[in-house]
């Protein structure tokens, strides 16, 4: 485990910072990841680190863009430390979907499959255990 763990997922509430999954029912911790990817010239401190579910890092990977899927143009993904979750997304209470609302929160949405199937059908659990949203 990164040496890191404990004290980033008490800054991201213990809560993916992409999709907001909830640490506590994984049986993994979830994944300290690099906003920037050290490759593309990322730095290891905390600034550029985020808790990352295993979903949302394992499609995030070194990407920093994606594509919008209505405007088609390619955009920053969502960066933790910069954009506020809640100007980017909402949760849709009725269908338990993420919806990004601007460019980048659905350029996000798509590149790291926020609403694949697997993802909404834990998102009900959650809802249930009053973990989500």
């Amino acid at each position: 485990m990164n040496p890191l763990h404990p004290a980033i997922s008490l800054r991201a509430g213990k809560r993916c910072e992409y999709c907001h999954a909830p640490e506590s029912v994984s049986n993994f911790f979830f994944e300290v990841e690099h906003i920037m990817p050290e490759s593309a010239g990322g730095t290891k401190d905390a600034h550029n680190l985020a808790l990352a579910c295993r979903a949302c890092n394992a499609y995030k990977g070194a990407r920093q863009s994606g594509i919008d899927p209505i405007t088609s143009k390619s955009v920053s993904l969502f960066h933790p430390r910069q954009d506020r979750w809640n100007d980017n997304f909402r949760v849709d209470t009725q269908t338990n979907l993420i919806i990004g609302l601007t460019e980048t929160g659905r350029a996000t949405v798509a590149t790291l499959q926020i609403n694949h199937p697997v993802q909404v059908e834990a998102r009900i659990f959650w809802k249930r255990l009053l973990l989500f949203p």
